[in-house]
């Protein structure tokens, strides 16, 4: 009303006074406006400066602390300005180190480093900048601290703050209808900023493309677990009772055996949070190595289509209350050392133990194949197929050797490509060329250039002969010898993946063709398998391009391709005086109780290369958001897979002797929104007896205690150095 007025007596005359008088009046408007929509905009200068009048914190401390009351947290923050994450032009105005502050002992807010939200990008983009940012872990660079033989600090701050992109997924397809919980294709999360008294869940940025879905992105606000979380835990109600595994046993009401046997990997929209039971009959105390190679008590591993297999076969005996594997009995007739050395007869380049270190066994039966290779140097990974009902994973992990279970029917398995030496299946009743040869073809994508592929049958099918005869040659595979083994009565073929691309360029027909460009053969997670070949890695930046050095120099060589060799070896010499000097002798844990071992954040395999002179085996998982260091773990002679740890592990229950997990919860506090369904899932791998040993930020480590105290898990030890703490825990016989 005043401007329309002032507007009026402008037109009359001498209102020239009234007219720089109204322009006066829209100027300190406009000077009003600005300033209060541009507070916001200080704000991060505002809360940088708040953090100066904190106290340093206090090292030494003796224990894991707790962490402090929400309503003083709430009462502390009336006082203080409001904390905004705020977007401008694509940029963040925060730029604050992720460092931990305590106040009289307890554990300040702490403020994270802001990005700014990138939307998600279409599958060939996002394989570009896969690609691009493969192999770029941050190692730790902090010097081994000893202090009366405990352990002090974990790793230095700067390799926590490494970049979290995921470079191994694909886009995770719709699966039966079923959505797994929190797994969504998450890019570049931006930290947060985090109060200790906060739990709300924001979900932002959720797209599809075509009939694909990206998943969703969300924030978490608050602490990774909840300090005031009372659990009250239940066993699960389950169909497959005590070998309940979730994302693999899918559940139905038809009330038939088969009826939880899937073909393809399928997570509960919500995660499991019961625990899975013991065995009826009672469970006992492993046998340990190396007599499990050859007997098991037969009580930890029934189930129920073992007793009519043990009727047929010979290789495996029930003896009273162990399960026995007589050493002259075997699923190859004449024996597996025949086997073998028919093998190396045939082929005289396949060295065991030496060029040849890294085996797949396709189809987990008679683990005497794996057991024969492990006393050659050869560290052979089965692969127990969950839609066969007779798999015999579980017993293969009782006995000590290396197994994961996955469906192999139309995704991709979870290894990054050109990593096996070898790959072997026998007896093999595989359809590989079926559906345009995808299962062979991705043999061909994991199998290294110039691998070997080991196939036996027992009874040949023309047909089938011609047909994979046909497959075989269309991708370009050489069949280094063909032999019928008279005292075993197997067919054998063995052939040879190319070694270079100039023998693709040959072929009349280009079926199966080419994969394109962009098309990365590293992504594995939830990836469909492809009716095509990827080409064979020929710069000398990229893995596969050279046969690895023997074994054992393989362990501590590293080829051109590996950035940074520096900070490999000292990532090296880090994790052997970490293991030397604390974890085998500063923890109380029995070593010669343990053979099976899973690294649940393995970066490169700095931890499984210091237990390697030892009597175990090292599962390395690469969580699916970390950069992608899988292929040097291959390299170096050593295992592992993919994993999304907001999903449940494909293994059977009991499987792991110890579990390893350095800052693996505090790099998932922006992925799962139930973290604590990972202790559940800690508590399905692991024996009873088991050791598990977390390094993790102290403001973590306090509340996990508390949630394995509630499962009656005995913590042996706990210890925190400034903002770092390790905790050292033993699952117990208890269930409710």
């Amino acid at each position: 009303m005043t401007i329309a007025r002032l507007a009026r007596q402008a037109k009359r005359p001498h209102g020239f006074c009234v007219k720089m008088t109204a322009v006066a009046i829209m100027g300190f408007c406009f000077i009003f406006v600005w300033s209060v929509f541009s507070s916001s905009s200080t704000s991060a200068t505002t809360q940088r400066a708040s953090f100066d009048d904190i106290a340093e914190p206090v090292a030494g401390n003796t224990r894991v602390s707790r962490p402090h009351s929400p309503s003083k947290e709430r009462e502390k923050e009336k006082h203080e300005p409001s904390r905004v994450n705020e977007k401008q032009n694509g940029e963040s105005d925060l730029d604050l180190k992720k460092d931990e502050k305590k106040i009289n002992g307890s554990v300040s807010l702490v403020v994270n480093e802001h990005e700014s939200r990138r939307k998600y990008k279409k599958e060939e983009a996002s394989l570009e900048r896969k690609e691009k940012d493969d192999g770029t872990k941050k190692l730790p660079n902090e010097e081994e601290k000893d202090n009366q033989g405990q352990e002090e600090s974990g790793d230095e701050e700067s390799e926590k703050e490494e970049e979290e992109g995921e470079v191994v997924d694909g886009k995770k397809e719709a699966n039966d209808g079923e959505n797994t919980e929190g797994n969504g294709d998450i890019q570049g999360d931006g930290d947060l900023i985090q109060n200790a008294d906060q739990e709300s869940v924001e979900e932002v940025e959720h797209e599809s493309a075509g009939s694909k879905s990206t998943g969703k992105k969300r924030k978490i606000k608050g602490p990774v677990f909840d300090p005031n979380a009372h659990y009250s835990w239940r066993l699960c109600s389950t169909r497959s009772k005590h070998n309940y595994m979730p994302c693999i046993d899918i559940e139905s009401g038809t009330g038939r055996l088969q009826s939880y046997r899937h073909t393809e990997r399928s997570c509960p929209k919500t995660p499991p949070m019961c625990l899975v039971p013991l065995p009826h009959e009672g469970y006992g105390t492993p046998v340990h190595w190396p007599e499990s190679k050859l007997k098991v008590l037969y009580s930890n591993v029934a189930h129920p289509k073992l007793a009519a297999f043990i009727k047929k076969n010979s290789w495996l005996v029930q003896s009273g209350e162990y399960l026995t594997f007589p050493q002259n009995q075997s699923e190859f007739k004449g024996g597996v050392q025949h086997y073998l050395d028919s093998i190396e007869e045939m082929v005289p380049d396949i060295e065991w133990g030496k060029n040849i270190r890294v085996v797949l066994d396709i189809g987990c039966t008679d683990s005497s194949f794996a057991a024969s290779l492990f006393d050659k140097e050869v560290l052979t990974l089965s692969l127990g197929l969950k839609d066969d009902l007779v798999d015999l994973a579980q017993v293969a992990l009782e006995r000590g050797f290396p197994t994961i279970v996955s469906p192999f029917g139309s995704r991709r398995l979870h290894f990054p490509s050109g990593v096996f030496d070898a790959i072997h299946c026998s007896g093999c009743s595989i359809p590989w060329h079926s559906n345009g040869g995808k299962l062979l073809l991705e043999m061909n994508r994991i199998l290294r250039p110039g691998g070997y592929f080991i196939l036996s049958t027992k009874h040949d099918n023309i047909e089938e002969e011609e047909a994979m005869t046909k497959l075989t040659a269309s991708v370009c595979w050489n069949i280094l010898a063909h032999k019928t083994d008279e005292v075993g009565e197997v067919g054998v073929k063995i052939y040879q993946k190319p070694e270079s691309n100039h023998i693709y360029g040959l072929r009349r027909r280009k079926n199966p063709p080419l994969c394109k460009e962009n098309e990365n053969p590293d992504a594995a997670w939830y990836v469909p398998m492809k009716t095509c070949l990827h080409p064979v890695p020929s710069a000398i930046e990229q893995h596969g391009t050279e046969w690895p050095e023997e074994w054992p120099k393989r362990l501590e060589t590293y080829p051109d391709w590996m950035n940074n060799k520096e900070k490999l070896i000292a990532d090296t010499n880090h994790w052997k005086a970490i293991v030397e000097k604390s974890y085998l002798t500063g923890m109380g844990i029995d070593w010669s109780n343990i053979r099976n071992i899973m690294d649940m954040k393995a970066i490169n395999g700095g931890f499984a290369a210091a237990l390697a002179q030892h009597k175990v085996w090292v599962m390395n998982v690469v969580p699916v958001h970390a950069p992608d260091t899988l292929p040097i773990l291959y390299e170096r002679g050593l295992i592992g897979v993919y994993h999304d740890w907001c999903e449940s592990f494909g293994t059977y229950p009991r499987s792991y002797d110890l579990l390893h997990a350095d800052h693996l919860f505090s790099r998932l506090k922006n992925r799962c929104k139930q973290p604590a369904s990972i202790v559940v899932e800690m508590d399905r791998m692991l024996r009873p007896g088991g050791w598990a040993v977390v390094r993790d930020k102290v403001e973590i480590l306090d509340p996990l205690e508390g949630i394995l105290r509630s499962l009656h898990w005995e913590i042996r030890m706990t210890y925190a150095q400034d903002k770092e703490g390790i905790l050292c825990a033993q699952k117990t016989m208890w269930r409710p």
